[in-house]
């Protein structure tokens, strides 16, 4: 009987059988089936321990009693050579518990000597699922492998926000300099020092970019190009049991982002569903959908679920349940997100699974446009000043201090409050997005139940972002990024405060 399937292609195929003719009668019935086969025979454990180490086999067909071997063995044999590549016994005396006893020791299948009309079909099926699997282990390794590129970039991400700050007074201080003196020479010192301030700062960005994989930090993403490409690369990962379920959104839903970036953060919350549904049935459901100015992204699982005390602690540095997991996976996604100005929530119990829902903006905040180069003298309005590295602070103090507003200075939360409290409320209060001790995000709540109503410039770097999501609408005066400009700053402060005056 011809295979009706597409074909397989060229096959090498190793038979077991110390007999020539039955060889060549299985070699006949499966060429005239429509295989392309080249067949090799061997008869003993010596010839089918060379062969194996030979060139590569698709397919071993096996008789199951040889004189001196058995078929027992070939099979003993090849499994510890190769797990995956298929062997079928061909053999005239296989009783229904040998059979099921070499199932269970890993073969494909068995067919009778006598009746070998089902021989074909038999070997087609076994090459195929062999390919299969052989094709979702090297896409899981390829993923695994994208998995412990991503956890490098982020390392070389917080690197590049270290030295970011290491460099920040290379950038401020030829500014100042130009404050406090005319000669020339001064100032070309300070030119300098800026030039070199802002070679670093780009040598810092290209290893970065490199890393990622992408020098396109923002790109309009269509979420049904970005599904297709997730599918694709899922597909030999997701076992029989599973089936992906994929509601293709339309073509006009888009979001700013990193393509490489969002679709490794899919595959990550994918993956973690397919491992939480390992040995059971189950669908694995990926969609979007506009939603006013946001697109809601969910991928959810029919898994084995979380606990409370697990999901709170899912975004943490090197948490893991998987005996080989980095704990680096969701809390890239969760930077990802963050980084598009966007937020990602879990839920999940033992009887529904797990779903994790990404609310990302359609276009990210945008940044005030810059003002003139010429400010105008402050009437010494006081300013909060809240900054964990003691040089920026200091500096920061110093310049506008020399513009005419008087600076309060914090080195953090804490600090901050107590100020406010002994010295009264801020004309306007700047604060960096990463100082310690109390979050930027819950001192400006406290500010605001202490009766603050001013405005407030955000220091951010754009990889750690503000989560602007979490304080009420329009907490956020106007945002400067880092590395800090002191022109930036002094325009932006000269702004947010007549504007809060009229």
């Amino acid at each position: 009987m011809p295979l009706s399937a597409a074909p397989l292609g060229p096959v090498r195929i190793l038979l077991v059988e110390d007999s020539p003719e039955d060889a060549e009668l299985i070699s006949l019935q499966l060429v005239d089936a429509g295989l392309e086969a080249v067949f090799v025979r061997v008869d003993s454990e010596g010839e089918l321990r060379q062969a194996l180490v030979g060139d590569a086999f698709d397919l071993v067909l096996s008789d199951l009693d040889l004189p001196g071997f058995s078929g027992h063995q070939a099979l003993t044999l090849l499994r510890q050579h190769d797990p995956v590549l298929p062997f079928i016994f061909v053999s005239g005396t296989i009783g229904e518990d040998t059979a099921v006893m070499a199932l269970q020791q890993g073969a494909n299948d068995y067919v009778l000597k006598h009746n070998t009309v089902r021989l074909p079909a038999a070997a087609a099926r076994a090459i195929r699922e062999a390919r299969n699997e052989r094709e979702r282990e090297r896409a899981e390794n390829e993923l695994m492998r994208s998995q412990r590129l991503n956890a490098l970039a982020m390392l070389a991400a917080g690197l590049s926000h270290d030295l970011r700050n290491i460099l920040q007074p290379m950038l401020i201080v030829p500014d100042l300099l130009e404050t406090y003196s005319d000669d020339p020479k001064i100032l070309k010192l300070g030119a300098l020092i800026a030039e070199s301030g802002r070679r670093g700062h780009e040598m810092a960005e290209s290893m970065l970019s490199f890393v990622r994989g992408s020098r396109k930090q923002s790109e309009t993403i269509k979420l049904a190009a970005l599904f297709q490409a997730v599918q694709l690369l899922l597909q030999g990962s997701l076992p029989r049991s599973i089936k992906l379920d994929v509601d293709m959104p339309a073509e006009d839903v888009t979001v700013q982002g990193n393509f490489t970036e969002l679709q490794q953060c899919l595959i990550n919350l994918c993956l973690n569903g397919i491992q939480a549904m390992e040995g059971r049935e189950g669908k694995l459901a990926l969609s979007a959908q506009r939603q006013g100015d946001k697109v809601v992204v969910q991928v959810s699982d029919q898994g084995v679920g979380m606990s409370a005390q697990m999901q709170a602690q899912l975004f943490t540095p090197f948490f893991t349940t998987k005996r080989n997991g980095t704990g680096l996976g969701l809390m890239s996604c969760k930077r990802i997100v963050d980084a598009m100005h966007g937020r990602i929530e879990v839920d999940s119990d033992a009887e529904r699974g797990t779903r994790f829902t990404l609310h990302l903006p359609v276009r990210p905040p945008t940044v005030d446009e810059p003002a003139s180069e010429t400010f105008l003298e402050g009437r010494g309005q006081r300013i909060l000043l809240v900054d964990g590295d003691t040089t920026r602070l200091s500096l920061l103090a110093t310049a506008v201090g020399s513009q005419g507003y008087e600076p309060w200075v914090a080195s953090d939360g804490a600090m901050a409050l107590r100020l406010l409290a002994t010295d009264g409320q801020p004309d306007l209060v700047i604060v960096d997005s990463d100082i310690l001790l109390l979050s930027a995000v819950s001192l400006l709540l406290a500010l605001r139940e202490a009766g603050f109503q001013g405005p407030v410039v955000s220091l951010e770097d754009p990889l750690h972002p503000l989560s602007h999501h979490d304080l009420p609408s329009g907490t956020i005066s106007a945002v400067v990024h880092k590395p800090l400009q002191m022109t930036e700053i002094l325009r932006t402060v000269e702004r947010t405060l007549a504007r809060a005056a009229h």
